[in-house]
């Protein structure tokens, strides 16, 4: 198509039709239009960090400003496009491998691709589509990359509501990524769609944690994603035995709500890698630095590093049923460089060996 010279000469709005029908060329289940102006959202955010429940993410209270400002993060903003893609995986049944203390429980959206690569890749076809059509524009392509308020943006955008877990949901289902593009582009925004949370409080009774402190709170110092991604540190010992077998982030939330019966599997970018959805807690263990550097290369578990991947396992271990090969795995470790792992590697012997203090 022609270039546009002069954008007063734009259809915003045939623009906005033509825009959502691209994304889905490039792969989105769905793409909605919001004014970028979250200030509904801010008064929970700045109560949220008054209370202090981000715990060490110190950058959510440093980027607040820019999180409720989109112009400050990008000179121009005016309106935000707000892209979602499904990603559950054709992977081995989460509750089978919840079940089975042996095995490591990865949360499924991180079984695969690194999301990040795999959105911002599709938004900026987008984006360059955008451009081929009305010639250059102010932008800036996000997925959980910076401070961008995303389920507030997806909620305006009419392409998602904000569940009692605090995550984006659907009548498919939470089972998905989302992505933004900031732009200078006067689109039409599109409607909001009504909550369908009702009276269920099933995220709320499954947390394993006890996360979700009430509806539409979640306390991320006790959620079991923060625990095992976003902590440095050591796990608090009260909550280690609550973490089961779950080696990195949580699904609990999700895997019973209502919602998610009608989830339809997810993009193949996100399919699982090297048998990460139904190894063993010692297969893992037994990664070397080197080992979980190489294939783990492209895979969003990469950024936590080897020590807190074997922090975690270790934590896992000391939940599973005691067996020769777990109290192997353990001993292996248990003169480990780290002092991080092992102090865990420790906590988890001692708890097969019956030391009740260890137990919450």
């Amino acid at each position: 198509m022609q270039q546009t010279n002069s954008k007063d000469a734009i259809d915003w709005v045939a623009l906005a039709a033509r825009i959502k029908v691209w994304g889905r060329e490039f792969g989105f289940a769905e793409i909605g239009i919001a004014r970028a102006d979250p200030s509904e959202a801010v008064p929970g955010l700045m109560r949220w960090l008054e209370l202090g429940r981000h715990g060490v993410m110190d950058y959510m209270a440093k980027h607040a400003p820019l999180r409720a400002d989109p112009a400050a993060l990008q000179p121009g903003t005016v309106t935000v496009v707000s892209a979602r893609l499904p990603y559950w995986p054709d992977a081995a049944e989460a509750d089978e491998v919840l079940a089975d203390g042996a095995l490591a429980y990865v949360s499924r959206y991180a079984l695969g691709r690194d999301y990040h690569k795999t959105i911002r890749s599709r938004l900026q076809k987008l984006a360059d589509r955008i451009r081929d059509d009305v010639g250059d524009f102010g932008y800036r392509a996000f997925s959980d990359s910076a401070p961008v308020m995303e389920v507030e943006f997806a909620r305006q955008a009419g392409t998602a509501w904000r569940g009692k877990h605090t995550l984006s949901l659907t009548r498919g289902g939470s089972y998905h990524f989302l992505g933004e593009l900031y732009t200078d582009l006067p689109l039409p925004p599109d409607a909001p769609i009504d909550e369908h949370c009702g009276t269920c409080r099933a995220c709320l009774d499954a947390c394993p944690t006890q996360a979700i402190v009430a509806p539409y709170e979640v306390d991320a110092r006790r959620c079991i994603s923060y625990l095992t991604i976003e902590l440095a540190g050591p796990i608090p010992e009260d909550l280690r035995p609550l973490l089961g077998n779950r080696i990195y982030g949580c699904d609990d939330c999700q895997l019973c709500c209502p919602w998610n019966r009608f989830a339809t599997l997810g993009d193949p970018d996100f399919a699982p890698r090297h048998g990460l959805d139904s190894a063993t807690l010692a297969e893992l263990f037994a990664w070397s630095d080197a080992d979980f550097e190489q294939r783990l290369q492209g895979s969003p578990i990469r950024r936590i590093g080897h020590e807190r991947w074997l922090r975690n396992l270790a934590v896992a271990l000391g939940n599973a049923p005691t067996s020769p090969a777990v109290l192997a795995a353990l001993a292996s470790r248990s003169e480990h460089p780290s002092v991080l792992v092992r102090e865990h590697v420790a906590w988890a012997l001692a708890r097969h060996r019956g030391n009740k203090s260890c137990n919450p």
